[in-house]
């Protein structure tokens, strides 16, 4: 099993403990509390994730081999799912990003929970890590 696949298992039991949808969004709020700071020099358009309803900036960095992630949002909910996806993808091989699907969305119930839009959103950030992830392989 791959750092990712742990991290992934690892946060279904932290899903686990909650036994409704309400308890369940103000931990993934309480996730998006707790996101380290993100400069203001990286608020810029290009580091915008398009296809997300709120605004969201998402920067990548290879560090010793892994892609290190820093993202933020200006929506309490979207930054939850962006702590959600920096403890399952941040600092991992970029190879490991793209082979492990990201079985943890189905597995929590995401896509049925999250507005169309907030689906949307998830779905491009994915699509941007593995972007990111592909071009880490590719540059190596």
């Amino acid at each position: 099993m791959n750092e990712i696949q742990l991290a992934q298992r690892e946060l279904i039991e932290d899903f686990a403990l909650f036994d409704d949808w309400m308890d369940r969004y103000q931990y993934i709020i309480d996730l998006g509390r707790r996101l380290p700071e993100f400069s203001e020099s990286a608020r810029t358009d290009e580091n915008k994730i398009r296809g997300c309803q709120s605004q969201v900036w998402f920067t990548a960095e290879v560090r010793g081999g892994r892609l290190h992630f820093e993202a933020t949002s200006d929506a309490a909910i979207v930054s939850g799912l962006i702590a959600i996806l920096l403890r399952v993808y941040s600092d991992r091989e970029p190879q490991d990003i793209l082979d492990t699907p990201p079985d943890f969305i189905a597995a929590l119930g995401l896509e049925q929970h999250l507005s169309p839009t907030r689906s949307n959103g998830l779905d491009s950030m994915i699509r941007a890590i593995r972007r990111f992830a592909s071009e880490a392989v590719q540059a190596s």
